[in-house]
């Protein structure tokens, strides 16, 4: 999935279990990196891996208005956008 993340960000407050946070630290330390960028940055990875197929069928079922045909002009409105972003 060519998936682009955009820089806009927002903040989550999150528990992490004590033994998960130590071995997230560790493997953050290895990295040269903070815990908080390499939990940043797995998430990002995740997204980045996700499924078109999986994306889809969430908006399908929460947003049913998508379900909507396009015109023939947003099809091939949408087309060029695709191939530009490839």
């Amino acid at each position: 999935m060519n998936t682009h993340v955009s820089m806009r960000s927002r903040r989550k407050l999150i528990d992490i279990p004590e033994d998960v946070f130590q071995i997230l630290s560790v493997k953050a330390a290895a990295m040269g990196t903070n815990l908080k960028k390499y939990i940043e940055d797995l998430i990002i990875k995740d997204i980045e891996d996700m499924d078109d197929a999986v994306i889809y069928r969430h908006l399908v079922a929460t947003k049913p208005e998508g379900k909507i045909p396009l015109s023939e002009s947003e099809r091939e409105e949408f087309e060029e956008w695709l191939n530009k972003n490839r």
